[in-house]
């Protein structure tokens, strides 16, 4: 195999599209767009018949939203045409503008044609849709390409991350921008060369949501926005040009609104409209009220895969969190409260389902793709999370592993809870920077992207982290100062302090969750936006 020959996979979702390659035995992302690697996946149908597609069709759907067409995967099976402008366009057409896109995208920037393809799609799609993106792809003149599954992609990245011995089970939760899937999967044997592209076994019966997903959540923050200004709303003509781009623009405010609520408590959501110019504040806690609802249904979901396939929950290695919405706060919280079982994110949950379909093309051509020993155990004798060895080879997609709490608060010492900032007896130690010290919810914050960052790791049914790591540690190494003198008493020798990364003196392990990346190192983690 030559440096240029490659494996390609896509990743065509419903809000945004993803592509990565496999190049000799590596899966990275490519970049798709002009500022990010991900695009969304819009189109727009210029009068002269031009296709806008990605980042200059969402720009232009602003000022034309009659133009434009967003969301028509979610109509994958449904015979009735979208119109736009004028035209009628099925969805197989319109996949078709997509993939084409994404083809030759990706072309342009390796320079040559992939060795080989594959296309995820939802795990709840029957042989017709499948048969749909098939056809899209036979009207794109991409070339041959096979199919897998979103989750079965998603397992299938996680394992060249972590180690995942054949027979270990794991669910996965993927949340996109317009649907659901839970499925649980268990590792097979047959790795290595000769091995099968996809080394996973969906246990039981997939489900899924069809028509629930981040753009459900963008729908919830724009009505809350659109309550806020009901009188000026009421005085406007919804047939208005004018009046049609300003809501069109408010709607990209609530998504972003939406998208930085996974790192801040609070946003304020400008408002820009004809006859009114105003902001609508938005907490962290009204949203999740907002959502919920939608969230606890898709939990329900992942309780009905598993109990489908016949695992029981204690069996399950973890949690897999995947697709772009999956990073809101709640999910990780409302699962771990639920199953109790590590929940496993990648750093950029939107990249893994494409990175699995890159490697599973790489293998149907006989690709043999590194990964972490299988046979090996984690640190403190067993398989379970932990700092893997360090992998040169390993990508730089890390994974947090959020581990919950099974055991029941130990009530703080006097020294403790003044270390701690909190009162005698009082259990939920206030977030410094929260705005409503009264409320005690707490909120895993799973961080950001940018450089610089740390991951922040929480127990799902522990307490909150404060807004930075540097915070938490300062924190816990407080309490363990406090604890420590409150046994020691009046001893001269001063008190041991154990950190979360810390071994005690008799070899156990007291942290509660850790960031787990393929290079053994705890690296930037975290992400926002959805």
């Amino acid at each position: 195999m030559t440096s240029a020959t490659y494996h390609l996979g896509v990743d065509l979702g419903t809000t945004y599209m993803a592509a990565a390659i496999l190049r000799q035995d590596r899966a990275e992302i490519v970049t798709l767009g002009d500022r990010a690697p991900v695009v969304p996946s819009v189109l727009f149908f210029k009068e002269d018949g031009e296709v806008l597609r990605g980042e200059p069709a969402s720009r232009r759907g602003l000022s034309d939203p009659t133009r434009v067409v967003r969301e028509f995967k979610r109509r994958v099976g449904d015979a009735t045409p979208m119109v736009v402008g004028t035209t009628p366009y099925s969805a197989d057409v319109l996949l078709a503008e997509l993939l084409r896109f994404t083809s030759e995208a990706v072309v342009d920037r390796q320079g040559a044609e992939p060795t080989s393809m594959a296309i995820t799609h939802p795990a709840n799609w029957g042989p017709y849709k499948i048969d749909v993106l098939r056809q899209a792809g036979q009207i794109a003149d991409i070339g041959p390409f096979t199919t897998l599954s979103e989750p079965v992609a998603a397992a299938i990245h996680y394992a060249t991350t972590e180690r995942l011995g054949p027979g270990e089970t794991v669910a996965v939760y993927d949340l996109g921008g317009g649907t659901f899937d839970a499925a649980v999967l268990r590792r097979t044997p047959g790795l290595g060369p000769g091995g099968p592209a996809v080394d996973f076994d969906v246990l039981g019966d997939v489900e899924g949501i069809d028509r629930l997903g981040g753009i459900d959540f963008d729908e919830a923050v724009f009505h809350h926005t659109l309550r806020w200004c009901e009188g000026a709303m009421a005085e406007l003509n919804p047939q208005d040009p004018a009046v049609v781009q300003a809501l069109a623009r408010l709607r990209l405010e609530c998504v972003e609104a939406k998208e930085a609520l996974s790192t801040d408590t609070d946003v304020s959501i400008p408002v820009v409209l004809p006859n009114l110019q105003t902001e609508v504040r938005l907490t962290r806690s009204e949203f999740e009220a907002m959502v919920r609802p939608l969230i606890g249904q898709t939990v329900d979901a992942l309780r009905r895969a598993i109990r489908n396939s016949g695992v029981g929950t204690d069996e399950l290695s973890a949690v897999l969190l995947v697709g772009g919405s999956s990073r809101v706060p709640l999910i990780a919280e409302m699962l771990g409260a639920e199953l109790g079982r590590p929940i496993a994110v990648d750093q950029h949950p939107k990249h893994t389902v494409a990175l699995g379909a890159a490697i599973a093309a790489g293998r149907a051509a006989g690709v043999r793709v590194h990964e972490p020993d299988p046979a090996a155990v984690w640190p403190g004798g067993s398989m379970g999370p932990g700092v893997l060895d360090s992998d040169p080879r390993a990508d730089d997609h890390a994974t947090t592993i959020l581990m919950p709490v099974t055991t029941a608060p130990v009530p703080p010492t006097a020294e403790a809870a003044v270390a701690d900032g909190r009162s005698v007896g009082d259990t939920d130690r206030a977030d410094p920077s929260d705005p409503d010290p009264g409320d005690r919810t707490p909120q895993p914050e799973l961080g950001s992207p940018l450089a610089g960052r740390s991951p922040r790791a929480v127990a799902a049914g522990g307490r909150r982290t404060g807004q930075a790591f540097a915070l938490l540690v300062v924190v816990l190494l407080l309490v363990g100062a406090g604890v420590a003198l409150a046994v020691a008493g009046a001893d001269d020798d001063p008190p041991q302090v154990v950190t979360g990364d810390s071994p005690t003196t008799d070899g156990t392990d007291t942290s509660v969750g850790r960031e787990v990346s393929p290079a053994g190192q705890r690296g930037s983690s975290g992400y926002s936006g959805n």
